[in-house]
């Protein structure tokens, strides 16, 4: 990273900018070269001798970057006047000018006013932590192991890289740059592409606060899980006994007719009615568990990026030491190696299948996080010259690496717990047939012992619950388990929130309010509105709010935001800001992504899951006391409705704020540009006009002018470099 200080020179609030600052460039730059701003108010208020005594402070390529403490290491021991002041503005000038060349008569320029602050990352390393934690979610670890055992097993991976390739990394390539380029939250991100799509990040925020809602449900089990770990024995090892008006005592006859980890999870945690028309009791303890997980999240969030993003290095690495000390344990248990060998053995007919390359596209889509605004609010907060691409690969592949190893320790726990229980029926078998008993006897079939795997909340809580039951020191793993899900929880939950926040930031619907009462409210309101979670009916609530608010909304999300950057701020124009930002050109390859590819196949699975939902319908597992088992449902008419209001709400922001701008009605207020280093970037990386191959102006219609075609007028508003602006 050469000439870094022609990079970080300038000042966000660029209250003095003198012409004669170029005679002491050269001074600076000796001073500076290979190194960060210092974590002081800014270089141009005390002597750049100074600048030897401070530690340079990652991501802060201006003033807006910075911490509002003043350092008071920095302060000149002759303790001069309060900075803002006549006096420290005076000398201030007075400094530089003695320092500048002998043209001592150019005139001294007054800047703006200090802008608001923006927080940066300590790190490059927390930066990473911070999205792979947000990326890494429950979904790798109860979800794709359940699709790639479902659809195919080995073969599932070849459409799972295929729409990694042309949908998952593209997009998220675009919105790590966009963000980093344009430093701003969704909301401002897109409303500067153009003032017609201010309803893109509007809606991201929107999905981010309902999907934030019902997926903090999933913390409050994980806590529930957690603390009766500690139960020796656990809780859910066997079935609790009755008492009858004879005084005398049996095991439930519901927990015996299933099981003890699903009669403690569907009748003890969820208290599940058999319907979601009877929500029945309040369920205290799940409310009490709400509530602690709300707190939880807003203690970690409530001192912004610079603090609570260091908790990162404990949420985001924990989850992979606990599955790597479950891998070596898994590996060693009886029949491991039958549960990795079915979920990878490959079923190459399933690849003639459309439902397989739909589910693959979608695991790949929401694994990855993409479009709540979460990533374009992290990127907002990196350097000017960080290497999005890089981070994009990196994060993308470390993502599906994670799935399919955690798909290697959960098969391999699943194989421990169906060998088991094939030996328990061959045992049986073989001692009914010892009393020459031919008739009635159980089915042994290991395979159909694998094959009964469960995907979510029934993977986590029944199936592998179950496992550990026959763990030898239980209790312990039950811990690393559930605290290993809490910390995956959270970790999402963190950016999910962050993209909420950043954009009522960036807003600036409260310009007077702080930022952690912002996040207080936020996490207060949810509080309040999760209380429904805390009933009979809770758990199906939840399943509602998953299977429609946190899918399609995002996909139609996702489709306008590849369609905005190509087709509106222009592939060719984007493609000149990433080679500004990173010193290399994207390739061909994601510009025809970007522009048809990842459209098509976005539009492809959207069709494809309209289709699906109108010729098959869509029901819920409700628990059958009587049965102790669960049964499919049809939804009823008003969770219909509902559905379709989340779906709704979410993605008409879209096209009413261009409707209501087309009236002269701003629903979400221009904004001036952050202050980006176009002029100096450019100098560092050696940027020169590109001119496009013959191949790109085929393909992408750009044209020797600079213009590209199929673009629409660009709306963004115009940088100025340092040089015009003085």
């Amino acid at each position: 990273m050469a000439n870094t200080a022609q990079l970080l020179r300038r000042q966000s609030s660029r209250d003095i900018v003198l012409k004669s600052q170029k005679s002491i460039d050269q001074l600076e730059l000796r001073e500076l070269r290979g190194r960060l701003v210092p974590k002081e108010h800014g270089v141009s208020h005390h002597h750049h001798t100074s600048l030897h005594h401070h530690q340079p402070l990652y991501g802060a390529t201006n003033q807006g970057f910075m911490s509002d403490a003043f350092d008071e290491s920095s302060e000149l021991e002759q303790d001069p006047p309060p900075f803002g002041s006549e006096a420290s503005t005076s000398k201030a000038k007075a400094e530089l000018v003695a320092n500048a060349s002998a043209d001592q008569q150019q005139d001294i320029v007054e800047g703006e006013k200090e802008g608001e602050e923006r927080e940066s990352w300590d790190s490059k390393i927390m930066f990473l932590l911070a999205t792979i934690g947000y990326a890494v979610g429950l979904g790798n670890v109860w979800r794709f192991p359940y699709l790639a055992q479902k659809n195919g097993g080995g073969a599932f991976l070849v459409p799972y890289f295929i729409m990694l390739c042309i949908q998952g990394i593209p997009i998220f390539y675009l919105e790590l740059a966009i963000g980093q380029r344009l430093r701003k939250g969704a909301i401002g991100v897109w409303s500067q592409v153009s003032p017609y799509l201010g309803g893109i990040g509007i809606s991201s925020a929107v999905v981010s606060y309902i999907v934030a809602l019902y997926y903090n449900t999933i913390i409050a089990w994980c806590l529930i899980y957690l603390l009766h770990s500690f139960e020796s024995p656990l809780p859910w090892a066997d079935c609790p006994t009755r008492l009858y008006k004879n005084y005398t005592y049996d095991h439930e006859p519901e927990c015996v007719a299933s099981s003890p980890t699903q009669f403690y999870w569907y009748r003890t945690t969820l208290q599940c009615s058999e319907s979601v028309d009877m929500p029945e009791n309040f369920n205290y303890h799940m409310a009490i568990a709400l509530i602690v997980s709300w707190f939880l999240v807003y203690i970690c969030m409530v001192q912004g990026i610079t603090s609570s993003g260091k908790i990162v290095y404990m949420t985001a690495i924990f989850p992979y030491v606990v599955l790597i000390i479950f891998f070596f344990r898994g590996i060693t248990l009886k029949g491991a190696a039958d549960g990795v060998a079915h979920l990878f053995t490959p079923r190459w007919e399933t690849l003639l299948d459309p439902v397989v390359w739909l589910e693959a596209g979608t695991q790949i889509f929401f694994s990855l996080g993409l479009a709540f605004g979460g990533l374009i609010a992290f990127s907002s907060y990196n350097p000017a010259n960080n290497n999005c691409y890089r981070d994009a690969i990196l994060v993308s592949l470390t993502n599906c690496g994670t799935s399919m190893f955690a798909g290697v320790v959960v098969f391999s726990v699943i194989g421990f717990k169906a060998t088991a229980t094939f030996d328990r029926c061959t045992d049986e078998r073989n001692s009914l047939m010892a009393q020459n008993k031919t008739h009635n006897l159980p089915v042994c079939d290991l395979q159909t012992e694998l094959a009964n795997s469960a995907s979510g909340t029934g993977l986590a809580f029944i199936i592998f619950t179950e496992a550990i039951n026959q763990f030898p020191g239980a209790q312990l793993w039950a811990v690393l388990f559930f605290l290993m899900l809490f910390t995956l929880g959270i970790d999402s939950q963190f950016g999910t929130l962050e993209g909420v926040v950043t954009s009522l930031v960036d807003m600036k619907l409260f310009p007077n309010l702080p930022k952690e009462y912002i996040v207080g409210a936020l996490c207060f309101s949810c509080c309040l509105i999760s209380m429904c979670f805390a009933n009979g009916a809770g758990s199906y609530i939840f399943q509602l709010m998953d299977s429609f608010a946190g899918n399609f909304p995002l996909l139609i999300i996702a489709l306008f935001e590849c369609l905005s950057i190509s087709y509106i701020y222009g592939v060719r124009r984007f493609s000149d800001d990433i080679e500004m930002m990173t010193g290399s050109r994207p390739s061909f390859y994601w510009m025809f992504c970007w522009k048809y590819l990842s459209p098509c196949a976005m539009v492809t699975i959207l069709l494809a899951s309209f289709y699906q939902l109108l010729t098959e319908g869509s029901s819920y597992p409700a628990w059958i006391a009587a049965k102790g088992a669960t049964e499919s449902m049809e939804w009823p008419h008003w969770c219909i409705v509902i559905a379709f209001f989340l779906i709704l709400s979410s993605i008409l922001w879209i096209p009413i704020v261009a409707v209501l701008r087309l009236c002269g009605i701003k629903v979400v207020e221009d904004s001036d540009p952050a202050w980006f280093p176009e002029a100096e970037l450019k100098e560092v990386h050696g940027i020169v006009p590109h001119e496009p191959t013959e191949l790109e102006r085929s393909i992408f219609c750009f044209n020797m002018d600079g213009t590209e075609g199929m673009c629409c007028p660009k709306y963004g508003l115009p940088e100025k470099s340092l040089e015009e602006e003085e």
